[in-house]
């Protein structure tokens, strides 16, 4: 299957650029409820993807007591404590299903490393439920012929 049926383009989701500040990549976060968000830089390229918990420790390491004091950080400044690898777009969708398993989403690339989108945990389960709901459809029928031919 080619992972770009699940993807959810860039054009339609939030991502922050490595140069805004830490406060503004924060603000984002929390205002659209996001635990993780992906950090492109201005050619295009995924650079990285923080989440909540890298936001704390920077915070904790630097005593930043005050959200107002993010302000004078950049995001490229801010260290990943958990590395969410990207897939190439022709990636393939065990790919997908092995990265999710330790990531809310999966940023999707392409051979320029240019951020395309994202493909999210739950859309990558709504596929394997949708194949298990197929197969176990097809098990029934080949069931219901079996009990035909027997009669």
């Amino acid at each position: 299957m080619n992972i770009l049926k699940l993807l959810k383009p860039k054009a339609c989701i939030d991502y922050v650029y490595d140069d805004n500040t830490a406060r503004q990549a924060l603000e984002k976060m929390k205002n659209h409820g996001f635990t993780a968000v992906p950090v492109i830089n201005h050619n295009g390229e995924y650079v990285k993807t923080l989440a909540e918990g890298d936001f704390l420790w920077f915070m904790v390491n630097n005593e930043i007591t005050d959200v107002r004091e993010l302000e004078q950080y950049r995001i490229w400044q801010i260290t990943r404590r958990v590395n969410m690898k990207p897939v190439y777009v022709y990636s393939t969708i065990e790919d997908l299903i092995l990265l999710s398993m330790d990531q809310n989403f999966v940023p999707v690339i392409d051979d320029r490393k240019v951020f395309i989108g994202i493909v999210t945990r739950k859309d990558i389960l709504q596929y394997c439920h949708n194949k298990l709901q197929e197969y176990d459809e097809k098990l029934g029928e080949d069931e219901d012929r079996e009990i035909v031919g027997v009669n």
